[in-house]
């Protein structure tokens, strides 16, 4: 069985490329601003109409002409579906006007709009971009998205098709996943748990050096920013990009590991954002729960496991020894969770993650109760109505409504 995937290379583009990618990107952030211009008018623009109004432009206008019309249609056709999903997604905006000092570079091409020539990549305009290849892909590529990250990294984003990757059989039946400060993440069995490794925090020192240096070097907002301030700005910016990617290191060997020995998966449901706005934001940043749980729930989905979003509501008040629940709310100085009606003391986040577990699980059980307490119902009916004497059909109706018995 195959799958689609996208496997990211560096690029290294020499200066006459980086400024033909610039100047493509120049012009599809234009037509995304103006597609934003026509939705902000009123115009409903739709995918249809945008490419009949870039065929216009593009007839009347040279500055487009001399860009490649794939990355142009398909900067349109990325406006359409922010566009659609801003209406279905709930939370999800309209799309905004990209500016050139917030918007990184992003390009899009089709299969008919790039090509691989001897290890470098080909771009309409006779680009040539080498592409360091770590790796060898394992098909064609499709499409390609050439981007640049906020260190000035040019990267290629190729989709692939591969087989995918036989999941083994786990060994361990299931496991509760409860969020946390001090512990990243906190399981039902302790070799699992992922502690805080504190990157940012590491970092911190130095990220303050280069701080302290970008505001020395600062100008008034009148004035062009000097050399020596960009320097400072690319210094913080490239701590900062170190010890995210470190976060994401972390959080993708751990699920892996996680998915690898679990079947059942009961993840708790928690929404970091609001961290943000308490005093503990620093600290939520540098253990990236969001990313955690994000690379936790779609690994476990590719590789077949069960996994269950559990609510995070009274989890830590519930009891996993006997389901009874407290009547005061815990404060975040009290880290022994103890039980009044059975004595059950355990560490809070333990318990947590134990009721976590014993929520997803009572809930699947009481469904497949359900199911085959149904099929079990049904299954006697049918033998009763074959052997003349039916009682009351399942559902309600009786057996004179049966097709054929009238």
């Amino acid at each position: 069985m195959d799958e689609t995937v996208r496997y990211t290379y560096r690029l290294r583009p020499g200066r006459i490329a980086e400024v033909a990618l610039l100047s493509e990107w120049s012009r599809c952030r234009w037509l995304w601003n103006e597609a934003v211009h026509q939705q902000k008018t009123g115009r409903n623009p739709t995918f249809g109409k945008l490419s009949k109004l870039l065929t216009e432009a593009r007839s009347r206008n040279c500055w487009l002409r001399d860009g490649s019309q794939v990355a142009q249609q398909q900067a349109l056709r990325t406006y359409g579906a922010a566009l659609n999903d801003s209406f279905k997604v709930k939370g999800r905006g309209r799309p905004k006007v990209k500016r050139l000092k917030d918007a990184l570079p992003s390009l899009e091409y089709t299969r008919n709009g790039f090509r691989l020539v001897d290890g470098r990549l080909r771009l309409p305009g006779k680009v040539f971009v080498p592409v360091v290849w770590s790796r060898e892909p394992p098909s064609g590529p499709s499409s390609v998205r050439v981007y640049r990250d906020s260190l000035g990294h040019w990267y290629a984003s190729f989709v692939v098709r591969r087989e995918m990757a036989e999941t083994s059989d786990a060994d361990l039946p299931g496991i509760g996943v409860d969020w946390g400060v001090r512990t990243t993440a906190t399981t039902t069995d302790p070799a699992f748990d992922l502690p805080h490794l504190g990157h940012r925090r590491r970092c911190a020192a130095e990220l303050a050096k280069a701080q302290r240096k970008m505001a020395r070097r600062r100008r008034p907002k009148e004035q062009k920013a000097s050399k020596g301030y960009l320097t400072a700005k690319r210094q913080a910016a490239r701590i900062a990009k170190k010890a995210a990617r470190q976060n994401t290191h972390d959080a993708r060997a751990w699920a892996k590991t996680v998915v690898e020995h679990h079947a059942l998966i009961a993840v708790e449901d928690f929404k970091p954002k609001f961290l943000a706005k308490t005093g503990m934001a620093r600290k939520a940043a540098d253990n990236a729960i969001g990313a955690c749980k994000r690379e936790l729930i779609e690994r476990g989905t590719r590789a077949g496991r069960k996994v269950v979003p559990v609510p995070p509501a009274y989890t830590t008040m519930t009891c996993s020894g006997c389901g009874e629940r407290t009547n005061l709310r815990l404060g975040l100085g009290v880290r022994i969770f103890e039980c009044t009606a059975c004595g059950y003391t355990a560490d809070r986040d333990l318990n947590a993650a134990r009721t976590i577990l014993a929520t997803a699980e009572r809930d699947r059980a009481s469904a497949d109760d359900v199911r085959h307490q149904i099929a079990s119902f049904r299954e006697d009916w049918s033998n009763a109505v074959r052997a003349g004497n039916p009682g009351p059909r399942p559902g309600g109706k009786s057996p004179g409504f049966i097709r054929g018995d009238r």
